[in-house]
């Protein structure tokens, strides 16, 4: 399934308080190239390439107080239409549909929970030119205390189904467009989760060695905010850049 196809996860972007730095970390631990904006209404975002193929963007932190973060672009036909079902569901508009240059419109959301995400409707940029190799966005993950209220909402804003895996002492959850899954969705249950955790999308890129990968990071100024752990899927470990924005790596299983 094409990543730019609507209800796809289309995109992911770093909001960072140190764009220099992030531009540095990230493209020691993965590789990327860091193309700067030519556009002075860029306001310096710039895009990361993959073997000249585009794989996410940063820019630099715009609100004060606001932690630096990723954040997942769901594709839509319609951002204005996406707004729209947004509100009827429960959530919150945090920006409304705006013009990204040539490239897109944009449009920032909270879900009811608190998770924040945005939509991406593309215009002469589709979104992410690579993905599911090492290097590249794999999957998106919705991490709430709320997954029956999510399940109505994201059904509701991008018709979205259900598959529920066992995955104890959870209920894993993944998100289906025409039958094939787009994304996931982990419910914040047990000790694990500390009480002041907000409700959040996490993004996961692929890598080669997951536990490298995380050595890796800590050597570069990040943490490892949970070391490589086996899961079914594969080897993950979660990180946060020198900034303070997490992020997950994995190593696939059979990779």
């Amino acid at each position: 399934m094409s990543v730019a196809a609507a209800g796809v996860p289309a995109w992911v972007d770093l909001g960072t308080s140190d764009l220099p730095g992030a531009i540095r970390f990230y493209g020691e631990l993965f590789g990327w190239s860091a193309q700067p904006p030519d556009d002075p209404d860029a306001e310096g975002y710039t895009l990361f390439s993959k073997d000249d193929k585009l794989v996410a963007g940063a820019g630099s932190v715009s609100t004060g107080g606001q932690p630096p973060t990723w954040t997942t672009y769901i594709g839509t036909l319609d951002a204005q239409a996406s707004a729209k079902l947004v509100e009827s569901a429960g959530g919150t508009v945090l920006m409304p549909p705006f013009d990204v240059l040539d490239r897109g419109r944009a449009a920032v959301f909270t879900d009811p929970a608190g998770a924040s995400f945005a939509v991406w409707q593309p215009l002469s940029m589709a979104g992410a030119e690579l993905a599911n190799v090492p290097g590249s966005l794999c999957w998106n993950e919705l991490t709430t205390r709320d997954p029956e209220g999510a399940k109505e909402f994201y059904g509701t804003v991008f018709d979205w189904e259900t598959r529920d895996t066992p995955f104890p002492p959870i209920m894993y959850t993944e998100w289906l467009v025409e039958q094939q899954p787009v994304a996931g969705m982990m419910p914040m249950v047990g000790d694990d989760w500390p009480a002041d955790l907000p409700a959040h999308w996490m993004v996961y890129f692929a890598v080669n060695d997951c536990d490298a990968t995380a050595e890796h990071a800590a050597a570069l100024g990040g943490t490892v905010s949970v070391p490589p752990t086996d899961l079914p899927h594969g080897r993950f470990a979660v990180l946060n850049d020198p900034q303070g924005a997490f992020f997950s790596v994995i190593r696939i299983a059979g990779d």
